[in-house]
């Protein structure tokens, strides 16, 4: 599995297994299966309320910890108590670190997740966390963040996927030193029905899921797919093996159409996720 370096030096799998939407009770399986596939990289989130089931499936599978990247993310209405949220995201996953934290979105206010940032940042130099980051920030929220930062967020997990690819933000975050790291990277399945992912489905022998997600790897995004489907997963996990020429690379690309799935960071301002 191709890993990607981060701008603090530590690695991760370009190649994740998330479990957003996935329900409490099958997160522990779906997990297992993941980690039987071969995945080392798990993505989950307090708000999805499955962090105790992905920390149980770590547990259960005897892998040795390092061998295992963990991202979780601070919710929204926990902003204010970033560091008691962390600790009780830790404790419920079970983990004695988390490799990666996340502020979930740039919400309620600006002053609200710089605060929030802060906190991880302590945390970060406590030996605590091995990289910290952000989800779902816009350029100006970047801005905001990094005029009163001391560390630079080695990740920002956007919505991405060929019809939705954030081609300016993503740019910006890379020329920042700011890994891009894609949810949704299928479109929640309505990237893969398109003649031109179908066309090079068919010509590799690969499932359209595969094509979509080895654009992806290719682009050099972090991605996390969801299943639930054992065979599914074993599938996706399969997209690292697979190499799409330059014209089917363009072709995918030229899927753009600027239409978002989820809600806009911009004017979001739910504060209970």
């Amino acid at each position: 599995m191709s890993e990607l370096t981060l701008n603090n030096g530590v690695t991760i799998p370009q190649l994740g297994f998330g479990v957003f939407q996935v329900p409490p009770e099958d997160t522990q399986r779906a997990v297992e299966d993941a980690l039987e596939a071969g995945y080392r990289h798990i993505d989950t989130a307090a708000a999805y309320s499955n962090e105790a089931g992905v920390g149980a499936a770590i547990a259960a599978t005897g892998l040795p910890r390092e061998d295992i990247f963990v991202t979780t993310k601070l919710r929204n209405g926990d902003q204010d108590r970033a560091q008691a949220a962390f600790q009780d995201s830790r404790k419920t996953l079970g983990l004695d670190y988390v490799d990666l934290y996340l502020i979930h979105w740039p919400v309620p206010s600006q002053g609200m997740y710089v605060q929030a940032w802060k906190e991880l940042e302590r945390l970060y130099e406590n030996k605590e966390i091995r990289a910290i980051g952000v989800s779902n920030f816009l350029g100006d929220h970047l801005d905001n963040l990094l005029a009163s930062s001391d560390i630079v967020p080695a990740v920002n997990q956007i919505e991405l996927h060929p019809s939705y690819q954030q081609a300016e933000l993503a740019e910006k975050c890379r020329s920042l030193g700011i890994a891009v790291e894609a949810y949704s990277p299928l479109g929640q399945g309505g990237d893969l029905n398109g003649s031109a992912v179908t066309a090079v489905a068919n010509a590799h022998n690969a499932t359209t899921a595969q094509v979509v997600l080895a654009w992806h790897l290719a682009a050099g995004n972090i991605v996390i797919p969801k299943s639930v489907n054992p065979g599914r997963i074993r599938e996706n996990f399969a997209a690292s093996t697979l190499t799409l020429s330059a014209e089917e690379l363009a072709a995918i690309t030229a899927l753009e159409s600027g239409a978002r799935l989820g809600s806009d960071p911009a004017v979001a301002s739910f504060t209970q996720l």
